[in-house]
Protein backbone atom coordinates (compact mmCIF):
# COMPACT_ATOMS: atom_id res chain seq x y z
CA UNK A 1 0.00 0.00 0.00
CA UNK A 2 1.28 3.46 -0.89
CA UNK A 3 1.16 5.44 2.35
CA UNK A 4 2.22 8.78 0.88
CA UNK A 5 -0.49 11.43 1.34
CA UNK A 6 -2.09 12.08 -2.03
CA UNK A 7 -1.34 15.64 -3.20
CA UNK A 8 -4.33 17.72 -4.13
CA UNK A 9 -4.88 18.67 -7.75
CA UNK A 10 -4.07 22.29 -6.93
CA UNK A 11 -0.65 21.25 -5.56
CA UNK A 12 0.17 19.46 -8.82
CA UNK A 13 -0.67 22.51 -10.90
CA UNK A 14 2.00 24.28 -12.99
CA UNK A 15 1.21 27.64 -14.70
CA UNK A 16 0.71 27.31 -18.44
CA UNK A 17 0.57 23.51 -18.47
CA UNK A 18 -2.35 22.05 -20.44
CA UNK A 19 -3.73 18.58 -21.00
CA UNK A 20 -5.56 19.04 -24.27
CA UNK A 21 -5.04 21.03 -27.47
CA UNK A 22 -8.28 22.41 -28.85
CA UNK A 23 -8.69 23.22 -32.56
CA UNK A 24 -8.81 26.84 -33.62
CA UNK A 25 -12.27 28.26 -32.99
CA UNK A 26 -14.25 28.46 -36.25
CA UNK A 27 -17.15 30.50 -34.86
CA UNK A 28 -17.22 33.96 -33.26
CA UNK A 29 -15.99 33.85 -29.68
CA UNK A 30 -18.51 34.69 -26.98
CA UNK A 31 -17.61 36.08 -23.56
CA UNK A 32 -18.15 33.84 -20.51
CA UNK A 33 -21.42 34.87 -18.83
CA UNK A 34 -20.90 37.13 -15.84
CA UNK A 35 -20.56 35.29 -12.55
CA UNK A 36 -19.93 31.88 -14.12
CA UNK A 37 -16.14 32.10 -13.67
CA UNK A 38 -14.87 34.19 -10.76
CA UNK A 39 -11.24 35.41 -10.95
CA UNK A 40 -10.46 34.13 -7.45
CA UNK A 41 -11.35 30.56 -8.43
CA UNK A 42 -7.96 29.38 -9.59
CA UNK A 43 -8.29 26.21 -11.67
CA UNK A 44 -5.46 23.61 -11.69
CA UNK A 45 -3.26 23.58 -14.78
CA UNK A 46 -1.94 20.08 -15.55
CA UNK A 47 -0.93 17.82 -18.39
CA UNK A 48 -3.08 14.79 -19.23
CA UNK A 49 -0.74 12.17 -17.75
CA UNK A 50 -0.65 13.94 -14.39
CA UNK A 51 -4.44 14.10 -14.35
CA UNK A 52 -4.80 10.40 -15.21
CA UNK A 53 -2.27 9.32 -12.58
CA UNK A 54 -3.83 11.56 -9.94
CA UNK A 55 -7.32 10.14 -10.33
CA UNK A 56 -6.07 6.57 -10.79
CA UNK A 57 -4.15 6.78 -7.50
CA UNK A 58 -7.25 8.16 -5.78
CA UNK A 59 -9.36 5.31 -7.12
CA UNK A 60 -6.86 2.77 -5.75
CA UNK A 61 -7.38 4.18 -2.26
CA UNK A 62 -11.10 3.41 -2.39
CA UNK A 63 -12.29 0.35 -0.49
CA UNK A 64 -14.40 -1.90 -2.67
CA UNK A 65 -16.13 -5.27 -2.50
CA UNK A 66 -14.25 -6.04 -5.72
CA UNK A 67 -10.95 -5.91 -3.83
CA UNK A 68 -11.54 -6.88 -0.19
CA UNK A 69 -13.95 -8.51 2.28
CA UNK A 70 -16.68 -6.10 3.36
CA UNK A 71 -18.55 -7.57 6.41
CA UNK A 72 -20.98 -4.68 6.80
CA UNK A 73 -23.93 -5.89 8.88
CA UNK A 74 -27.47 -4.78 7.98
CA UNK A 75 -26.37 -2.52 5.10
CA UNK A 76 -24.93 -5.46 3.18
CA UNK A 77 -22.11 -4.90 0.72
CA UNK A 78 -22.59 -7.91 -1.49
CA UNK A 79 -20.70 -8.88 -4.62
CA UNK A 80 -22.40 -7.74 -7.84
CA UNK A 81 -21.76 -10.31 -10.62
CA UNK A 82 -20.31 -8.75 -13.74
CA UNK A 83 -22.90 -10.63 -15.80
CA UNK A 84 -25.46 -8.20 -14.35
CA UNK A 85 -23.51 -5.27 -15.72
CA UNK A 86 -23.22 -6.86 -19.16
CA UNK A 87 -26.97 -7.42 -19.26
CA UNK A 88 -27.83 -3.89 -18.11
CA UNK A 89 -25.46 -2.35 -20.65
CA UNK A 90 -27.17 -3.98 -23.64
CA UNK A 91 -28.31 -1.20 -26.03
CA UNK A 92 -31.94 -2.35 -25.95
CA UNK A 93 -32.10 -1.82 -22.20
CA UNK A 94 -29.69 1.07 -21.82
CA UNK A 95 -31.21 3.07 -24.66
CA UNK A 96 -34.89 2.52 -23.81
CA UNK A 97 -36.66 5.86 -23.43
CA UNK A 98 -39.23 6.05 -20.63
CA UNK A 99 -41.57 8.33 -22.61
CA UNK A 100 -42.00 5.88 -25.48
CA UNK A 101 -45.55 4.55 -25.72
CA UNK A 102 -46.16 1.16 -24.10
CA UNK A 103 -46.79 -0.55 -27.41
CA UNK A 104 -43.30 0.46 -28.57
CA UNK A 105 -41.56 -0.55 -25.34
CA UNK A 106 -42.87 -4.07 -24.91
CA UNK A 107 -39.48 -5.61 -24.09
CA UNK A 108 -38.77 -3.31 -21.15
CA UNK A 109 -42.26 -3.65 -19.72
CA UNK A 110 -42.13 -7.43 -20.12
CA UNK A 111 -38.90 -7.52 -18.09
CA UNK A 112 -40.57 -5.45 -15.36
CA UNK A 113 -43.57 -7.79 -15.39
CA UNK A 114 -41.38 -10.89 -15.22
CA UNK A 115 -39.38 -9.43 -12.32
CA UNK A 116 -42.63 -8.57 -10.52
CA UNK A 117 -43.81 -12.16 -10.97
CA UNK A 118 -40.51 -13.55 -9.66
CA UNK A 119 -40.61 -11.35 -6.57
CA UNK A 120 -44.27 -12.20 -5.98
CA UNK A 121 -43.34 -15.88 -5.94
CA UNK A 122 -40.36 -15.33 -3.61
CA UNK A 123 -42.37 -13.26 -1.12
CA UNK A 124 -45.74 -15.00 -1.47
CA UNK A 125 -47.46 -11.70 -2.33
CA UNK A 126 -50.37 -11.12 -4.68
CA UNK A 127 -48.88 -7.98 -6.26
CA UNK A 128 -45.57 -6.12 -6.41
CA UNK A 129 -44.46 -2.58 -7.26
CA UNK A 130 -40.95 -1.71 -8.37
CA UNK A 131 -41.44 2.05 -8.10
CA UNK A 132 -39.57 2.95 -4.87
CA UNK A 133 -35.94 3.99 -5.28
CA UNK A 134 -34.48 2.51 -2.08
CA UNK A 135 -35.27 0.40 0.96
CA UNK A 136 -36.38 3.31 3.13
CA UNK A 137 -38.37 4.65 0.16
CA UNK A 138 -40.18 1.33 -0.11
CA UNK A 139 -40.70 1.37 3.62
CA UNK A 140 -42.31 4.81 3.41
CA UNK A 141 -44.52 3.51 0.57
CA UNK A 142 -45.75 0.65 2.75
CA UNK A 143 -46.60 2.99 5.62
CA UNK A 144 -48.46 5.29 3.20
CA UNK A 145 -50.41 2.24 2.01
CA UNK A 146 -51.40 1.28 5.56
CA UNK A 147 -52.49 4.84 6.30
CA UNK A 148 -54.54 5.00 3.08
CA UNK A 149 -56.19 1.67 3.92
CA UNK A 150 -57.39 2.90 7.33
CA UNK A 151 -58.56 6.25 5.93
CA UNK A 152 -60.52 4.49 3.19
CA UNK A 153 -62.27 2.42 5.87
CA UNK A 154 -63.21 5.53 7.85
CA UNK A 155 -60.68 4.96 10.64
CA UNK A 156 -58.63 8.20 10.87
CA UNK A 157 -57.98 7.50 14.55
CA UNK A 158 -55.65 4.61 13.74
CA UNK A 159 -52.44 6.61 13.98
CA UNK A 160 -50.18 4.44 16.13
CA UNK A 161 -47.46 2.25 14.66
CA UNK A 162 -45.77 -0.34 16.87
CA UNK A 163 -42.03 -0.78 16.28
CA UNK A 164 -39.84 -3.35 18.07
CA UNK A 165 -36.59 -1.98 19.44
CA UNK A 166 -34.71 -4.46 17.23
CA UNK A 167 -36.11 -2.90 14.03
CA UNK A 168 -34.25 -0.89 11.40
CA UNK A 169 -33.57 2.69 12.37
CA UNK A 170 -35.47 4.14 9.43
CA UNK A 171 -38.80 2.71 10.62
CA UNK A 172 -39.69 5.55 13.06
CA UNK A 173 -38.71 8.16 10.46
CA UNK A 174 -41.00 6.61 7.85
CA UNK A 175 -43.92 6.64 10.30
CA UNK A 176 -43.32 10.26 11.24
CA UNK A 177 -43.17 11.31 7.58
CA UNK A 178 -46.47 9.53 6.99
CA UNK A 179 -48.13 11.37 9.87
CA UNK A 180 -48.22 8.43 12.28
CA UNK A 181 -46.87 8.16 15.81
CA UNK A 182 -44.57 5.39 16.98
CA UNK A 183 -44.59 3.19 20.07
CA UNK A 184 -41.48 1.15 20.84
CA UNK A 185 -41.99 -2.49 21.80
CA UNK A 186 -39.07 -3.90 23.83
CA UNK A 187 -37.29 -7.18 23.19
CA UNK A 188 -37.52 -10.09 25.60
CA UNK A 189 -34.58 -11.93 27.14
CA UNK A 190 -34.33 -14.13 24.05
CA UNK A 191 -34.00 -11.22 21.61
CA UNK A 192 -37.56 -11.55 20.28
CA UNK A 193 -40.55 -9.21 20.57
CA UNK A 194 -41.94 -9.00 24.11
CA UNK A 195 -45.44 -10.41 23.60
CA UNK A 196 -46.82 -8.97 26.85
CA UNK A 197 -45.71 -5.46 25.89
CA UNK A 198 -47.15 -5.94 22.41
CA UNK A 199 -50.49 -7.14 23.78
CA UNK A 200 -50.73 -4.10 26.05
CA UNK A 201 -50.11 -1.75 23.12
CA UNK A 202 -52.72 -3.27 20.80
CA UNK A 203 -55.78 -1.02 21.02
CA UNK A 204 -58.23 0.77 18.71
CA UNK A 205 -55.60 3.39 17.74
CA UNK A 206 -53.15 0.87 16.26
CA UNK A 207 -52.51 1.26 12.55
CA UNK A 208 -50.08 -1.63 12.47
CA UNK A 209 -46.69 -2.97 13.39
CA UNK A 210 -43.40 -2.64 11.53
CA UNK A 211 -41.32 -5.73 12.13
CA UNK A 212 -37.91 -6.68 10.76
CA UNK A 213 -37.53 -10.43 10.40
CA UNK A 214 -34.80 -11.55 10.73
CA UNK A 215 -34.24 -8.64 13.08
CA UNK A 216 -31.23 -6.36 13.22
CA UNK A 217 -29.93 -8.71 15.90
CA UNK A 218 -29.62 -11.29 13.14
CA UNK A 219 -32.29 -13.42 14.83
CA UNK A 220 -35.41 -15.00 13.40
CA UNK A 221 -38.60 -13.87 15.13
CA UNK A 222 -39.99 -17.20 16.34
CA UNK A 223 -43.35 -15.71 17.32
CA UNK A 224 -44.02 -13.96 14.03
CA UNK A 225 -47.38 -15.70 13.46
CA UNK A 226 -48.56 -14.88 17.02
CA UNK A 227 -47.47 -11.28 16.54
CA UNK A 228 -49.33 -10.97 13.23
CA UNK A 229 -52.50 -12.46 14.71
CA UNK A 230 -52.36 -10.15 17.73
CA UNK A 231 -52.09 -7.05 15.53
CA UNK A 232 -54.73 -8.28 13.05
CA UNK A 233 -57.15 -9.03 15.91
CA UNK A 234 -56.71 -5.41 17.05
CA UNK A 235 -57.62 -4.17 13.55
CA UNK A 236 -54.07 -3.28 12.51
CA UNK A 237 -51.88 -4.41 9.62
CA UNK A 238 -48.42 -5.96 9.58
CA UNK A 239 -45.59 -4.24 7.76
CA UNK A 240 -42.55 -6.43 7.12
CA UNK A 241 -39.18 -4.75 6.81
CA UNK A 242 -37.65 -7.19 4.34
CA UNK A 243 -34.17 -5.70 4.32
CA UNK A 244 -32.89 -9.06 5.54
CA UNK A 245 -34.74 -11.17 2.99
CA UNK A 246 -31.43 -12.66 1.87
CA UNK A 247 -31.75 -15.02 4.85
CA UNK A 248 -35.15 -16.34 3.74
CA UNK A 249 -35.32 -16.65 -0.06
CA UNK A 250 -36.62 -20.03 -1.13
CA UNK A 251 -37.12 -21.04 2.53
CA UNK A 252 -39.93 -18.87 3.90
CA UNK A 253 -42.43 -16.58 2.17
CA UNK A 254 -43.26 -13.61 4.44
CA UNK A 255 -46.87 -13.40 3.25
CA UNK A 256 -47.41 -16.96 4.54
CA UNK A 257 -46.78 -15.86 8.14
CA UNK A 258 -49.10 -12.85 8.12
CA UNK A 259 -47.15 -9.99 6.49
CA UNK A 260 -49.55 -7.62 4.68
CA UNK A 261 -46.98 -5.40 2.98
CA UNK A 262 -43.21 -5.57 2.77
CA UNK A 263 -40.29 -3.97 1.01
CA UNK A 264 -37.10 -5.77 0.22
CA UNK A 265 -33.96 -4.25 -1.17
CA UNK A 266 -32.81 -5.43 -4.56
CA UNK A 267 -29.23 -4.56 -3.59
CA UNK A 268 -29.12 -6.69 -0.46
CA UNK A 269 -30.77 -9.85 -1.71
CA UNK A 270 -30.56 -9.63 -5.49
CA UNK A 271 -27.01 -8.33 -6.04
CA UNK A 272 -27.63 -4.87 -7.48
CA UNK A 273 -25.17 -2.05 -6.65
CA UNK A 274 -25.23 -0.51 -3.19
CA UNK A 275 -23.43 2.40 -1.63
CA UNK A 276 -22.23 5.78 -2.74
CA UNK A 277 -25.74 7.19 -2.98
CA UNK A 278 -26.34 5.54 -6.33
CA UNK A 279 -29.65 4.32 -7.72
CA UNK A 280 -31.48 1.52 -5.94
CA UNK A 281 -34.84 -0.19 -5.76
CA UNK A 282 -36.86 -0.97 -2.64
CA UNK A 283 -39.62 -3.06 -4.20
CA UNK A 284 -42.88 -3.45 -2.29
CA UNK A 285 -44.99 -6.58 -2.17
CA UNK A 286 -48.56 -6.66 -0.88
CA UNK A 287 -51.10 -9.22 0.23
CA UNK A 288 -54.63 -8.97 -1.24
CA UNK A 289 -55.78 -6.59 1.51
CA UNK A 290 -53.32 -3.90 0.31
CA UNK A 291 -52.57 -4.84 -3.31
CA UNK A 292 -54.74 -2.07 -4.79
CA UNK A 293 -52.90 0.55 -2.73
CA UNK A 294 -49.46 -0.15 -4.23
CA UNK A 295 -47.55 2.76 -5.76
CA UNK A 296 -47.65 2.70 -9.52
CA UNK A 297 -47.58 2.32 -12.33
CA UNK A 298 -46.89 -1.41 -12.31
CA UNK A 299 -46.51 -3.73 -15.29
CA UNK A 300 -49.55 -5.71 -16.42
CA UNK A 301 -50.10 -8.38 -19.07
CA UNK A 302 -53.25 -9.09 -21.05
CA UNK A 303 -53.51 -11.33 -24.12
CA UNK A 304 -49.74 -11.30 -24.50
CA UNK A 305 -49.51 -7.50 -24.46
CA UNK A 306 -47.74 -5.57 -21.73
CA UNK A 307 -48.71 -2.19 -20.32
CA UNK A 308 -48.04 0.04 -17.30
CA UNK A 309 -51.11 0.72 -15.15
CA UNK A 310 -52.05 2.26 -11.82
CA UNK A 311 -53.70 0.06 -9.17
CA UNK A 312 -57.27 1.23 -8.46
CA UNK A 313 -56.52 2.77 -5.02
CA UNK A 314 -52.84 3.52 -5.60
CA UNK A 315 -51.03 5.92 -3.30
CA UNK A 316 -49.52 7.29 -6.54
CA UNK A 317 -46.01 7.51 -7.90
CA UNK A 318 -42.97 7.25 -5.66
CA UNK A 319 -40.50 7.70 -8.54
CA UNK A 320 -40.48 9.03 -12.07
CA UNK A 321 -41.06 6.74 -15.05
CA UNK A 322 -40.41 3.02 -14.35
CA UNK A 323 -38.21 3.57 -11.32
CA UNK A 324 -34.50 2.79 -11.66
CA UNK A 325 -34.79 0.52 -14.68
CA UNK A 326 -31.11 -0.44 -14.97
CA UNK A 327 -31.25 -1.86 -11.45
CA UNK A 328 -34.28 -3.93 -12.42
CA UNK A 329 -32.36 -5.48 -15.30
CA UNK A 330 -29.53 -6.45 -12.95
CA UNK A 331 -31.85 -8.05 -10.39
CA UNK A 332 -33.79 -9.96 -13.05
CA UNK A 333 -30.51 -11.27 -14.50
CA UNK A 334 -29.41 -12.51 -11.08
CA UNK A 335 -32.71 -14.25 -10.32
CA UNK A 336 -32.77 -15.96 -13.71
CA UNK A 337 -29.18 -17.13 -13.30
CA UNK A 338 -29.87 -18.68 -9.88
CA UNK A 339 -33.37 -20.03 -10.43
CA UNK A 340 -35.56 -21.48 -7.69
CA UNK A 341 -32.92 -23.85 -6.32
CA UNK A 342 -30.29 -21.12 -6.37
CA UNK A 343 -32.52 -18.75 -4.41
CA UNK A 344 -32.74 -21.28 -1.58
CA UNK A 345 -28.99 -21.91 -1.68
CA UNK A 346 -28.46 -18.15 -1.45
CA UNK A 347 -30.23 -18.05 1.92
CA UNK A 348 -28.71 -21.27 3.20
CA UNK A 349 -25.18 -20.10 2.37
CA UNK A 350 -25.73 -16.65 3.93
CA UNK A 351 -26.94 -18.26 7.16
CA UNK A 352 -24.17 -20.88 7.14
CA UNK A 353 -21.43 -18.28 6.66
CA UNK A 354 -22.76 -16.09 9.47
CA UNK A 355 -23.07 -18.97 11.91
CA UNK A 356 -19.58 -20.19 11.02
CA UNK A 357 -18.09 -16.78 11.82
CA UNK A 358 -20.15 -16.49 14.99
CA UNK A 359 -19.07 -19.93 16.23
CA UNK A 360 -15.38 -19.12 15.67
CA UNK A 361 -15.50 -15.63 17.20
CA UNK A 362 -17.97 -15.77 20.08
CA UNK A 363 -15.40 -16.83 22.71
CA UNK A 364 -13.33 -13.74 21.96
CA UNK A 365 -16.21 -11.36 21.20
CA UNK A 366 -19.22 -11.79 23.57
CA UNK A 367 -22.71 -12.22 22.07
CA UNK A 368 -25.63 -10.69 24.00
CA UNK A 369 -28.20 -13.04 22.47
CA UNK A 370 -26.26 -16.30 21.88
CA UNK A 371 -28.93 -18.01 19.77
CA UNK A 372 -28.25 -19.48 16.36
CA UNK A 373 -28.18 -16.48 14.05
CA UNK A 374 -29.48 -15.97 10.55
CA UNK A 375 -27.51 -13.94 7.96
CA UNK A 376 -25.63 -11.78 10.47
CA UNK A 377 -24.76 -11.62 14.16
CA UNK A 378 -24.09 -8.88 16.68
CA UNK A 379 -21.07 -9.19 18.96
CA UNK A 380 -19.79 -6.76 21.60
CA UNK A 381 -16.44 -4.98 21.55
CA UNK A 382 -16.14 -4.03 25.23
CA UNK A 383 -14.30 -7.10 26.49
CA UNK A 384 -10.92 -5.46 27.22
CA UNK A 385 -10.09 -2.65 29.64
CA UNK A 386 -10.10 0.74 27.94
CA UNK A 387 -10.89 -0.59 24.46
CA UNK A 388 -14.12 0.15 22.60
CA UNK A 389 -15.80 -1.13 19.47
CA UNK A 390 -14.59 1.94 17.56
CA UNK A 391 -10.98 1.02 18.38
CA UNK A 392 -11.49 -2.51 17.08
CA UNK A 393 -13.08 -1.18 13.90
CA UNK A 394 -10.19 1.24 13.29
CA UNK A 395 -7.61 -1.50 13.87
CA UNK A 396 -9.33 -3.71 11.27
CA UNK A 397 -8.46 -1.10 8.65
CA UNK A 398 -4.75 -1.73 9.28
CA UNK A 399 -5.30 -5.36 8.30
CA UNK A 400 -7.10 -4.45 5.08
CA UNK A 401 -10.68 -5.14 6.19
CA UNK A 402 -13.58 -2.75 6.05
CA UNK A 403 -15.09 -2.50 9.57
CA UNK A 404 -18.50 -4.05 10.21
CA UNK A 405 -21.45 -1.89 11.22
CA UNK A 406 -20.76 -0.56 14.72
CA UNK A 407 -22.95 0.74 17.56
CA UNK A 408 -26.09 -0.64 15.93
CA UNK A 409 -28.53 -1.98 16.94
CA UNK A 410 -28.71 0.33 19.93
CA UNK A 411 -29.98 -2.37 22.30
CA UNK A 412 -26.59 -4.13 22.22
CA UNK A 413 -23.77 -2.37 24.13
CA UNK A 414 -20.71 -1.63 21.99
CA UNK A 415 -22.33 -3.46 19.07
CA UNK A 416 -20.21 -5.02 16.35
CA UNK A 417 -22.54 -6.22 13.59
CA UNK A 418 -21.02 -8.70 11.15
CA UNK A 419 -22.55 -10.02 7.92
CA UNK A 420 -20.36 -12.13 5.61
CA UNK A 421 -23.06 -12.68 2.90
CA UNK A 422 -23.34 -15.89 0.90
CA UNK A 423 -20.71 -14.93 -1.66
CA UNK A 424 -17.59 -15.27 0.49
CA UNK A 425 -15.47 -18.43 0.58
CA UNK A 426 -14.39 -20.35 3.68
CA UNK A 427 -10.80 -19.27 3.04
CA UNK A 428 -11.84 -15.61 3.18
CA UNK A 429 -13.82 -16.18 6.37
CA UNK A 430 -10.93 -18.04 8.02
CA UNK A 431 -8.51 -15.24 7.18
CA UNK A 432 -10.96 -12.73 8.68
CA UNK A 433 -11.29 -14.83 11.85
CA UNK A 434 -7.50 -14.95 12.24
CA UNK A 435 -7.32 -11.16 12.09
CA UNK A 436 -10.22 -10.67 14.51
CA UNK A 437 -8.66 -13.07 17.04
CA UNK A 438 -5.34 -11.27 16.70
CA UNK A 439 -7.06 -7.92 17.32
CA UNK A 440 -8.79 -9.36 20.39
CA UNK A 441 -5.39 -10.42 21.74
CA UNK A 442 -3.94 -6.97 20.98
CA UNK A 443 -6.85 -5.38 22.85
CA UNK A 444 -5.82 -7.23 25.99
CA UNK A 445 -2.04 -6.93 25.71
CA UNK A 446 -1.54 -3.59 23.94
CA UNK A 447 -4.74 -1.51 24.11
CA UNK A 448 -2.89 1.66 23.12
CA UNK A 449 -2.17 0.09 19.73
CA UNK A 450 -5.94 -0.09 19.06
CA UNK A 451 -6.70 3.33 20.50
CA UNK A 452 -4.23 4.89 18.05
CA UNK A 453 -5.39 2.91 14.99
CA UNK A 454 -5.39 3.03 12.03
CA UNK A 455 -1.62 3.19 11.56
CA UNK A 456 -1.20 2.01 7.94
CA UNK A 457 -3.37 4.51 6.09
CA UNK A 458 -2.63 7.82 4.33
CA UNK A 459 -4.32 9.65 7.23
CA UNK A 460 -4.77 8.61 10.84
CA UNK A 461 -7.92 8.58 12.94
CA UNK A 462 -10.11 11.52 12.03
CA UNK A 463 -12.04 13.72 14.43
CA UNK A 464 -15.51 13.01 13.07
CA UNK A 465 -17.25 15.43 15.44
CA UNK A 466 -15.00 18.33 14.43
CA UNK A 467 -15.39 17.40 10.77
CA UNK A 468 -19.16 17.57 11.06
CA UNK A 469 -19.16 20.85 12.99
CA UNK A 470 -16.39 22.63 11.09
CA UNK A 471 -16.28 21.21 7.57
CA UNK A 472 -13.58 22.38 5.18
CA UNK A 473 -15.37 22.67 1.85
CA UNK A 474 -12.79 24.32 -0.36
CA UNK A 475 -9.03 24.28 -1.01
CA UNK A 476 -7.20 27.09 0.77
CA UNK A 477 -3.59 26.24 -0.14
Amino acid sequence: MNLRPEPLAFELSSPGRVGVALPKCDVPASPVPAGLLRPELRLPEMDELTVVRHFTRLSQKNFSIDTEFYPLGSCTMKYNPKANEVAASQPGWKGAHPLVADERNQGSIELIWRLQESLKAIGGFSAVSLQPAAGAHGELSGVFMIRAYHLARGNPGRVKMLIPDSAHGTNPASCTMAGLTTVTIPSDADGGVDLDALRAACDETVAGIMITNPSTLGLFERNIEKIAKMVHDAGGLVYGDGANMNALTGVLRPADVGIDVMHFNLHKTFSTPHGGGGPGVGMVGAAPVLAEYLPGPIATRKDGTYAMAMPSKSIGRMKAFYGNFGVLVRAYTYIRMLGEEGMRRLAESAVLNANYLKARLEKAYPIKYPRRCMHEFVAMGNFAEGVHTLDIAKRMIDYGYHPPTIYFPLIVPEALMVEPTETESKETLDAFVDVMLKIAEEARTDPELLRGAPHATPVGRLDEVAAARCPVLCYRG
